[in-house]
C-alpha cells in the first residue's frame, strides 16, 4: 500500500460538493488498492459505487444463491435472466482467477473501507436486469443470437488473458468488454449498455446530493463510464427523478414476437388439415415429420445439456405438443423433469457461482444443468418448429 497507484481520476464540482470520479478495472488489483488509498485519506463524506441493489446484495451476501428456489425460477420464467447473470459473473470470475483477486475487488474495497470509516455507500447503477432487457429489446430479433453468443463465449473459451489486457479493461466497461464487437458496431446496443447508464448514474449522484449535503464524494466506477458521467454531471440539467424514471422503463415490446408463434401454430394445424383432406397417409406423414423434427431437436438440446435419459424422452414427447401451445414451452417441461429425477442438493446451490465459472461446471452442477436443459431444449424445440413447418409446406407443395 506504500506504492502510489495511478488510476484515471476526474473531479467535478456540483452544488458545493467536490465529486471525485475514480475509473477502475473490475478485475484489477491496482484499482482495489487505489480505492483503499483514497478512502484511507479521510477526505470523503461518502462513497458511491457502480452497483445496483441486486449486484450489491450478491457482493455482501455471497451465499445468497444457496437460497434460490429453482422451481420458482422455472415457474416465473426467470431462467434466461438467471442464466445470463451467471454467465456474466462467470466471465468476470475467470478473469479474476488468473490473477488471484476476487471479481469486483475494487467495489468490495470501497464497501468495506466505507463501512470501516462509517461512511454511507451509495448504489448508483441501474438494475442489471433492466439493462439486459433494454439491451435485448434494442436490437433486431435476428441479432439477438449474436448477442447471446457473445454473452456465453466467455464460458467456452480457454484462451488466457494477459495482465496488460486486463488493465486495458480500464478503457471500457465489463459488460461492454463481453459484448465488445457489438458495442463498437451498433449504436442501438451502445446506448443502453453504456450511454444510458452514464446518464443514469449521473442522475443518481445528483439525486443523492439533492437529498444529502456532502462536501466531498468519491465515485468508484468502471473507467469506461468516467467521461460520460463527467459530461452528464456538467451538462444534464433535467430533474434527476425524471431521468431515472425514463431510463428504468421497459421499451414497449413488439407485437410480432407474440403473434408469430400463433401464426405458426395456425399454419401447422392448417397444414395437417389440408394433408388429411388429401389423404390419410399424407396427413400422418405430416404429423410424423412434426413429431420427429420438433421432438428430435428438443431432445438433442437435452442431450447436449447432459440431461437424464427420462428428461430426453420427455423433451421428445413434450416439444411437439408444447409447440402447438405458445403459452407453455418445452423447456418448462424438461426442466421440471430434470429437477424431479435429479433433485439439486444444498451443495449444488452453494457451489453454483464457482461451478458456472467454467463450462464443464454447468454440466456437473445439478442446478446449472437444469438451467442449461431449459435453454437448450427450448432452443431445439424453437428451431424444430420452423424446420418442421417448412417440411410440411414442402410436402404439401410436392
Amino acid at each position: 500500500m506504500n506504492k502510489e497507484v495511478r488510476e484515471p481520476l476526474a473531479e467535478v464540482e456540483l452544488d458545493g460538493c467536490i465529486i471525485t470520479l475514480l475509473g477502475t478495472a473490475h478485475v484489477s488489483r491496482s484499482s482495489a488498492e487505489k480505492v483503499e488509498q483514497l478512502l484511507a485519506s479521510g477526505r470523503y463524506n461518502a462513497v458511491a459505487v457502480e452497483l445496483c441493489p441486486s449486484r450489491h446484495h450478491a457482493i455482501v451476501n455471497p451465499d445468497n444463491l444457496e437460497k434460490m428456489d429453482i422451481f420458482r425460477v422455472i415457474r416465473e420464467g426467470k431462467v434466461p435472466m438467471v442464466t445470463a447473470s451467471l454467465a456474466l459473473g462467470a466471465y468476470q470470475q475467470r478473469l479474476a482467477e488468473q490473477f488471484g483477486i476476487k471479481p469486483g475487488a475494487e467495489m468490495r474495497a470501497a464497501i468495506e473501507s466505507a463501512d470501516s470509516a462509517g461512511l454511507p455507500v451509495l448504489l448508483i447503477d441501474r438494475e442489471i436486469g433492466v439493462t439486459l432487457k433494454r439491451i435485448y429489446r434494442s436490437v433486431r430479433w435476428w441479432r439477438r443470437l449474436y448477442l447471446l453468443s457473445g454473452l456465453f463465449a466467455g464460458l467456452v473459451t480457454r484462451e488466457k488473458v494477459s495482465e496488460e489486457q486486463v488493465e486495458r479493461l480500464k478503457e471500457g466497461d465489463m459488460l461492454e468488454t463481453i459484448f465488445a464487437e457489438f458495442s463498437e458496431q451498433a449504436h442501438d446496443l451502445y446506448e443502453p449498455l453504456i450511454d444510458e447508464r452514464d446518464r443514469y448514474m449521473a442522475a443518481r449522484i445528483r439525486m443523492e446530493l439533492d437529498e444529502q449535503s456532502y462536501d466531498t464524494l468519491l465515485v468508484v466506477i468502471g473507467a469506461g463510464h468516467l467521461q460520460g458521467i463527467q459530461r452528464y454531471l456538467r451538462e444534464d440539467h433535467t430533474p434527476p427523478a425524471d431521468v431515472i424514471e425514463e431510463l428504468d422503463q421497459m421499451p414497449a415490446p413488439s407485437r410480432w414476437p407474440k403473434v408469430i408463434p400463433w401464426l405458426v401454430v395456425l399454419l401447422v394445424l392448417s397444414g395437417f388439415a389440408v394433408g388429411f383432406s388429401r389423404s390419410t397417409d399424407l396427413g400422418w406423414r405430416l404429423v410424423m415429420d412434426w413429431v420427429l423434427i420438433n421432438g428430435g431437436l428438443s431432445s438433442l438440446g437435452a442431450v447436449l445439456a447432459t440431461a437424464h435419459p427420462l428428461t430426453v424422452v420427455g423433451a421428445f414427447i413434450a416439444a411437439p405438443l408444447t409447440s402447438l401451445n405458445p403459452m407453455v414451452g418445452a423447456g418448462m417441461v424438461t426442466a421440471a423433469i430434470e429437477s424431479w429425477v435429479r433433485r439439486p442438493r444444498v451443495g449444488d446451490f452453494s457451489r453454483l457461482r464457482e461451478d458456472t465459472a467454467h463450462f464443464r461446471g454447468w454440466r456437473k452442477n445439478s442446478v446449472a444443468r437444469i438451467l442449461l436443459v431449459f435453454i437448450l431444449s427450448t432452443l431445439g424445440s424453437g428451431v424444430g418448429t420452423y424446420l418442421a413447418g417448412f417440411r410440411i409446406l414442402e410436402r404439401l407443395a410436392g
